[in-house]
């Protein structure tokens, strides 16, 4: 029996036995994409990471009992420069409509592709605007914010404990890249709640004017709607603990009269590239439809199946090195797994103990996917083990799926690996490799054996994709 889950909490700095607020509804919220662009693959990440989070959850509490909020942000100055970059004819509210809807179809169809849930709910900042208008009237009426050249501010020397999580010193912070410093602030630190917006800016009516909502109240507003003032964990990437997760808890905490905003906060770490930040101008930045559609990594596509693995063969907390070695070394993993589906084995399969118990250890997916790889081998031939394999990997979304193999692309291959096999035959191992690498490019493994009769080579295959 797997020990009770352990989580690593920013806030604190330690990893600390998890317990819910309410076990019959366990509540996370994750921030999302902004949709102006297409995912990178570091944006893909925290997606991988609190998808496994929230399969976790789902197998302790229940898949009823698990409340899990992920926002998409469809208002922001990056959305309004592409939409009038993008389609300058259009109107605006128009334009930005096209960019965000594409966006977000784009987002979702990729994570699905590396195999993750979609979350219980998944709110859009336009749909919460006047939870936010209600949140900056209660921040002004509490003496929290104030409204200063257009602009409503939070006042960030009103909140006492403002820089808990981030354990920054007020008198400590000095404008820089992530603090914007104008006169009319009364602090460097204070950030916008509400921005006026011009006649061809997006803009909702409020007390304050026609205007739109800074970036940080946006999370704020919709975590409250819809999983309450406070919750069990919220997540994100470690760049956004400051300013964004930081100025949410104050806005939060204030608004609402309360200590916290979320009792564990969890952070992933950063992605790099080949061993170097991602960038454009450096040649690599990829987004995940490229990784998974086109040949500009390493010269070839990547399954997305193989693209989870590789995110998770490091610990959520660490950096990781995103190479096309790391991604051929989770290829070649998980070509020596059973492919299955996990519709096929009875659902009160148990998983894997030693799996369970890595990922109770603050979602330690690397000693998860090593206690994975270890009864791979014992459920090749095992009936049992294959069903206890299933539901583990399954836990991590990792599970090799068996596809449907038609009748023309069965022959294909059957003549392919005669062929082949014809090749080896002749001592012909470099097309009889070639065969089989091609093959393997398309999701189709082949098992050299031999014939228990008459001892000559025969050749199993499956596709895995």
């Amino acid at each position: 029996m797997a020990a009770g889950l352990k989580l690593y909490n920013t806030l604190t700095r330690e990893k600390m036995a998890f317990e819910p607020i309410d076990k019959d509804n366990v509540r996370m919220y994750v921030c999302g994409p902004t949709v102006y662009d297409f995912a990178h693959i570091g944006n893909a990440r925290p997606v991988i990471v609190f998808d496994v989070l929230f399969r976790l959850l789902r197998h302790i509490y229940g898949e009823d009992h698990v409340t899990y909020a992920r926002n998409i942000t469809d208002v922001d100055d990056k959305i309004n420069a592409r939409a009038l970059r993008d389609y300058p004819d259009l109107p605006l509210n128009e334009a930005i409509a096209h960019v965000t809807r594409k966006t977000a179809d784009q987002f979702h169809a990729d994570v699905a592709r590396l195999g993750c849930l979609e979350p219980t709910v998944e709110p859009r900042a336009t749909d919460n605007i006047a939870q936010m208008i209600s949140i900056i009237e209660t921040l002004i009426a509490k003496g929290h914010a104030y409204v200063a050249a257009g602009e409503v501010l939070f006042d960030t020397r009103s909140m006492a404990s403002y820089g808990q999580l981030s354990k920054r010193n007020l008198d400590e912070q000095q404008a820089g890249a992530r603090i914007a410093v104008e006169t009319h602030k009364k602090h460097p630190g204070d950030f916008v709640l509400w921005k006026l917006s011009s006649d061809n800016e997006p803009g909702w009516e409020s007390p304050w004017g026609r205007g739109r909502p800074g970036w940080h109240i946006e999370c704020s507003a919709m975590s409250r709607r819809y999983l309450g003032e406070i919750f069990d964990i919220h997540g994100g990437g470690l760049d956004l603990i400051f300013p964004h997760h930081e100025n949410e808890i104050a806005q939060s905490c204030c608004a609402n009269g309360t200590d916290v905003m979320a009792n564990v906060w969890m952070h992933n770490g950063f992605v790099q590239v080949e061993g170097r930040k991602m960038s454009k101008s450096d040649g690599n930045f990829f987004t995940i439809n490229e990784l998974l559609e086109a040949e500009t990594f390493g010269g070839r596509k990547w399954p997305g199946e193989v693209l989870r693995l590789a995110m998770l063969m490091t610990h959520y907390r660490e950096p990781i090195d995103f190479s096309v070695k790391r991604l051929e070394e989770a290829e070649r993993l998980l070509a020596k797994w059973p492919a299955m589906n996990i519709a096929d084995f009875d659902p009160q399969t148990r998983p894997d103990p030693c799996v369970l118990e890595a990922l109770h250890d603050d979602l330690n997916t690397v000693a998860a996917i090593q206690a994975l790889h270890g009864l791979a081998g014992e459920a090749q031939a095992n009936a049992e083990k294959r069903a206890v394999f299933a539901v583990s990997a399954a836990l991590l979304g990792v599970l090799p799926q068996k596809a449907e193999v038609s009748d023309d692309l069965a022959a294909a291959v059957e003549a392919l690996v005669a062929m082949r096999l014809e090749m080896l035959k002749a001592k012909n191992f470099a097309e009889a490799d070639k065969i089989r690498d091609d093959l393997a490019a398309k999701g189709i493994q082949l098992k050299d054996g031999k014939d228990k009769e008459t001892g000559e080579r025969v050749t199993a295959w499956e596709l895995k994709r």
